[in-house]
């Protein structure tokens, strides 16, 4: 057996099981590196060897948890949620409840598009807005899992579609990594290209608003209401509270760094004056406990990662798919996807993926007669799946750090399984008929 198949399905059948993930992704490492015939002592080596190369992302998440909490300090989320709550009908009558669901989901997913382009935040806004709004969802009886959802799509699909901030980078890794494999790719083609594979996720998206999580959920609201009462602000607080978000945008998009960019936000708020000098220990402190669990999350992953490269099964994984295919177009396109869903579920980051696909998947694509444009959709696609529905992939856990505020939201049940239901299942169906026809 294959060691990342083996390792990919221990770490989601632990999970399934509510193991914690971080256990899950050890045991899944541990077993997939004896499986790909390293002994323990060289599985816990590679393993040990990888976390290193999760530490900047962990310190990363670390740090914006701490500008979250500050920004937080100041009251501009609850100023946001007082002039949502505005907008936001208080009628009694069902259609007055549906323009109110309706807005949140779409201040929601607006905001999580954002968050990858125009101001290339990432996952930092969900602990900075989200657990405001659980109080207004609550009274709403929205799903979590249907947020979950609008989150997880805003966080992926447009950094798959648009060339702009992390989307920029994906296309300009998905380009380079494919000229290397032998086929010249411009950049300015592959978000026409994706658009089909894109239009897949939209409707699951849909699929989950109009049907699959439309039916009101009930949660309580006692320890929400208790965190929420006690906040107040100024119109200086808010005003500083924009510029340091502006800051931590412009500083991460010149240094590529979220750290210095997470960095420059706090001492901002610091300097200004909107958060006191002798809070500042006790709330990075709080921030950083509050995104801990992201970090540990990834800094085991980096070391699952690492293990599997070690034992050269990613590799063997993706040839021996290629021997299967034969000259079967159809076949080969659906493997080529279901390979890269496997890798990135294990791995957690589209990302890293391209490289490790790209090397086989271009030659065997070209060499089964698929066109340039249907090859960019089938490597593009397989190295996007998997991102949203991993339980190792910050596209499920930023969601999750901000819908389980208050104990009411199960990373695996509520966020992993719908997302990875509703998004992934179209990708393979819709990255599938791009293939074939383009």
């Amino acid at each position: 057996m294959n060691a990342v198949v083996i390792a990919v399905g221990v770490m989601l059948l632990l999970s399934l099981f509510r193991v914690n993930v971080v256990f899950a992704l050890i045991t899944g490492a541990f077993a997939g590196g004896l499986v790909g015939g390293l002994d323990v002592k060289d599985t816990v080596a590679a393993f040990t060897d990888g976390v290193g190369g999760g530490a900047n992302i962990a310190l990363s998440y670390a740090l914006l948890g701490g500008f979250a909490v500050a920004i937080s300090h100041t009251g501009l989320p609850k100023w946001l949620v007082d002039n949502v709550l505005k907008v936001v009908s208080k009628k009694e009558d069902s259609r007055g409840k549906a323009l109110s669901k309706a807005l949140i989901i779409f201040v929601i997913l607006l905001i999580s598009c954002f968050s990858q382009n125009l101001i290339p935040i990432h996952i930092a806004f969900i602990p900075l807005l989200i657990p405001p709004l659980l109080y207004i969802m609550n009274e709403l009886q929205i799903d979590r899992r249907l947020i979950a959802c609008v989150l997880t799509f805003g966080l992926t699909a447009p950094y798959i579609l648009l060339p702009v901030g992390f989307g920029q980078l994906f296309q300009q890794l998905l380009a380079e990594n494919m000229q290397k494999s032998g086929l010249d790719v411009n950049v300015a083609d592959i978000p026409g290209t994706l658009l089909i594979p894109v239009g897949g996720m939209v409707v699951g998206l849909l699929f989950a608003i109009f049907v699959s999580y439309r039916k009101p959920r009930r949660y309580t609201n006692a320890s929400i209401e208790e965190e929420g009462n006690n906040t107040t602000y100024t119109m200086k607080g808010i005003i500083f509270s924009f510029l340091a978000i502006i800051v931590t945008m412009v500083v991460q998009i010149s240094t590529s760094s979220m750290i210095f960019g997470a960095l420059s936000g706090i001492v901002v708020l610091y300097l200004s004056g909107s958060v006191k000098w002798n809070e500042a220990d006790s709330l990075l402190t709080q921030g950083m406990q509050m995104m801990a669990f992201i970090g540990f999350v990834m800094i085991a992953a980096s070391g699952f990662a690492e293990v599997l490269a070690q034992t050269g099964d990613v590799e063997s994984l993706v040839k021996s798919s290629a021997n299967l295919i034969g000259d079967n177009k159809s076949v080969g396109a659906l493997l080529m996807l279901i390979v890269g869903l496997l890798v990135t579920m294990g791995i957690g980051s589209s990302f890293s993926t391209i490289p490790i696909i790209a090397t086989i998947f271009v030659p065997l694509a070209l060499e089964l007669g698929f066109s340039p444009l249907a090859t960019i959709s089938l490597v593009g696609t397989a190295a996007a799946l998997g991102d949203a529905g991993s339980p190792a992939s910050d596209s499920t856990l930023g969601p999750t750090a901000g819908l389980n505020a208050d104990g009411q939201h199960n990373h695996i049940w509520d966020s992993c399984v719908p997302t990875f239901l509703h998004y992934n299942i179209p990708l393979v169906i819709f990255g599938w008929i791009a293939a074939m026809i383009l």
